[in-house]
């Protein structure tokens, strides 16, 4: 969404071609992204990729989308992918004075650079999170709370032309990195979360664009670790564990298979093997207290009310298919 602004928080001319999607204008990618949310009707939007100034991302909801909104924006220094949340404050849902409270991940000894020890050599190593984690707390009108921390992690694309040897090798950094990230919020915040005697009893929903699906694939094999498993949580601490809702969302027979090929948020053309097309499931909605069957109806939206397909319809968009939950206290 960066894209779509200029250097002092305007939105660039209509006819401006956005660096990342050169193809179309900013007209076209605001009209889609709206398009989208206008479509879904939510009452609460976390956005991944947005602008790096909430000045911006509170413009696009006032200009471009109905209703009232009211936003936050966790900036990351010199990073144009930022983590947002909007709330919509004209339907009575929320809080009318404060629905919705940011904590400054920044300022969070979770968040901050971090040392692992690599599991397979026993070196440790340094690492750090390329964007901070969206972390606010939502209260209703009722004044109930929950808190969401919105996570984007690291891509495991590789954008470069290299000879196998390289590729394997910057294929498995990248998956080294995903671990790590989910590793550190797992044990770092998520684990304290659920056993801090100020925290524990709020529901808390961790979501986002996490690069990783289930299971092991040739990178995480060697690293005997899944991105997405790490952060969900630990069999031996059940308690602590995370549902995710998306699984939820499969039929008994897919869940008893583990077969989870109905599900894909993200779709892409594989450069090296013929441009073959790939389904994958990286965007996840985690929840806690899973007990209490909060978090529902869990959807990817690959197509829009009127049935037509998210990318004939509103291709502009983005390159991922937007997931939606109910969320009932």
């Amino acid at each position: 969404m960066n894209d779509l602004f200029d250097e002092v928080g305007n939105f660039h001319p209509d006819l401006h071609r956005p660096q990342h999607a050169s193809d179309t204008t900013v007209k076209t990618r605001r009209e889609h992204l709206s398009g989208v949310i206008e479509d879904l009707n939510p009452d609460m939007v976390v956005v991944v990729e947005g602008p790096n100034k909430e000045i911006e991302l509170q413009r696009f909801f006032d200009s471009d989308v109905t209703g009232t909104w009211k936003v936050r924006l966790q900036g990351t220094p010199g990073s144009a992918q930022c983590l947002g949340c909007a709330v919509r404050t004209d339907t009575n849902k929320f809080d009318s004075l404060a629905p919705i409270v940011l904590f400054d991940s920044s300022n969070l000894a979770a968040f901050k650079p971090f040392e692992l020890v690599n599991e397979n050599d026993g070196i440790v190593e340094r690492y750090r999170f390329e964007r901070f984690p969206l972390y606010v707390e939502i209260k209703t009108a009722d004044q109930k709370a929950f808190r969401i921390l919105g996570l984007h992690l690291k891509s495991k694309g590789i954008f470069d032309a290299f000879e196998w040897s390289k590729w394997w090798s910057v294929s498995d950094g990248n998956r080294k990195k995903i671990l790590a990230q989910c590793s550190q919020v797992r044990h770092q915040f998520t684990d304290k979360y659920l056993t801090d005697p100020l925290t524990r009893e709020i529901p808390l929903i961790v979501c986002g664009d996490i690069n990783d699906g289930p299971g092991l694939d040739a990178s995480e094999k060697r690293l005997f670790g899944s991105g997405i498993e790490r952060l969900m949580g630990n069999v031996w601490r059940p308690k602590l564990c995370l549902g995710n809702a998306l699984f939820d969302s499969l039929s008994k027979n897919d869940q008893d298979k583990l077969k989870f090929e109905n599900i894909y948020t993200t779709t892409f053309k594989d450069p090296i093997f013929n441009n073959v097309w790939h389904k994958e499931w990286i965007d996840h909605i985690l929840y806690s207290h899973m007990e209490k069957n909060w978090v529902r109806q869990a959807a990817v939206h690959i197509k829009m009310s009127n049935g037509q397909y998210i990318w004939d319809q509103f291709k502009q968009a983005s390159d991922h298919m937007p997931i939606s939950v109910d969320v009932e206290l």
